[in-house]
């Protein structure tokens, strides 16, 4: 699994959501590959925020606006006149789609729609990556795909507003793929999610909860401590959703749909990736089980990304106690002090030197 260089080297790539976690590492990874990189999201959520830690990256414009702002966006998308479009802006947060299920709704389905709307044709585009979730898939609580993982063919659906949108999204995507594909580009959906990474502060989200819980020196609250989840590095979804477009721009004959994630020996619960974590820190745990009513999260999700790793080549790098260690050594950098740009480039160049 080796990106090509020379395949991104000036190439015009649209970035959506490049003001969030996963978005503003996907931005300077494209950015240090020579990609020309416009991005287009809301302005960045809350302080510190990794997007503005990073700073200015080389290559990139900025548009900050909202999906479903048609004149903005098509603005954006006129200018940057991209040959690669990787869609990532979302409402991304479980509970908050409880909260305001018309907005993720909204954002997730009709934004997704008015961007693809957009981009028909864009005789200079080459390839569509939207960017879903691990979520999309029908799951009982119990049921763990049909081998050992969700795989790609498996009944799509879902239980929460943040859920069942992003589903609805891949039966979007797939309608327009069906409706528009002489006047459309080619477009593939990858699902990830539960990455964990430097430089991630959203709320309800494990690692940034864990990290201010340390820092006020307070009691970690799990809202499903047993739960189990495909915890990976951020930058290998991030290397999955490169080589993709990679090989969609090239004209390959490949499936519209990936999944993205860890091997089953790599899945740990959310208690044992949080007592590792303390142990990363050198701390004593101190967490507490706070359950939130409402709140309806499957106990398990698991992934089966063989397809990636058998069409494109994708594997995960990086082992569930790499991207611990991984992520303890950014925020302890970020703790002391340290140039966060610096920091990030150097995690990114360590990560392309693994075989």
């Amino acid at each position: 699994m080796i990106l090509d260089k020379i395949f991104w080297a000036k190439r015009r790539v649209l970035l959506t959501g490049h003001t969030g976690f996963k978005g503003a590492w996907a931005a300077r990874w494209l950015s240090r590959l020579g990609a020309e990189v416009t991005g287009y999201s809301l302005p960045p959520e809350g302080e510190p925020n990794l997007f503005s830690l990073l700073g200015p990256s080389p290559g990139l414009k900025s548009h900050l606006g909202d999906l479903r702002d048609e004149k903005s966006l098509r603005e954006a998308v006129a200018e940057a006149d991209p040959e690669i479009v990787i869609h990532m802006a979302a409402q991304a947060l479980v509970p908050r789609s409880y909260r305001f299920p018309v907005e993720t709704w909204s954002v997730n389905v009709l934004g997704t729609i008015m961007l693809l709307d957009a981009l028909r044709g864009r005789s200079s585009l080459k390839a569509v990556i939207v960017v879903t979730s691990d979520k999309v898939y029908a799951n009982d609580g119990t049921a763990h795909g049909s081998a050992g993982g969700f795989a790609e063919g498996d009944r799509l659906g879902g239980d929460d507003p943040y859920s069942a949108s992003k589903a609805a999204c891949e039966l979007a995507v797939s309608a327009w793929r069906a409706s528009f594909a002489q006047s459309g580009p080619p477009v593939a959906t990858a699902r990830a999610g539960n990455v964990i990474g430097g430089g991630d502060w959203a709320e309800d989200r494990l690692i940034p909860d864990f990290v201010r819980a340390l820092a006020a020196k307070r009691a970690l609250e799990l809202r499903q401590p047993k739960s189990v989840r495909p915890w990976q590095h951020v930058l290998d979804p991030v290397a999955g959703y490169l080589l993709l477009a990679e090989r969609l721009a090239m004209g390959k004959k490949i499936p519209s749909a990936f999944n993205f994630g860890p091997s089953g020996q790599e899945l740990r619960t959310t208690l044992e990736l949080v007592e590792r974590l303390y142990a990363a820190f050198q701390r004593k745990p101190d967490w507490r089980h706070v359950a939130q009513p409402g709140i309806g999260e499957k106990k398990t999700l698991t992934l089966d990304a063989g397809l990636a790793q058998n069409t494109l080549g994708w594997r995960p790098r990086l082992s569930i106690d790499q991207a611990i260690d991984w992520t303890v050594e950014w925020y302890a950098a970020h703790s002391a002090g340290s140039p966060m740009a610096q920091i990030t480039d150097a995690q990114i160049a360590r990560y392309e030197s693994l075989a």
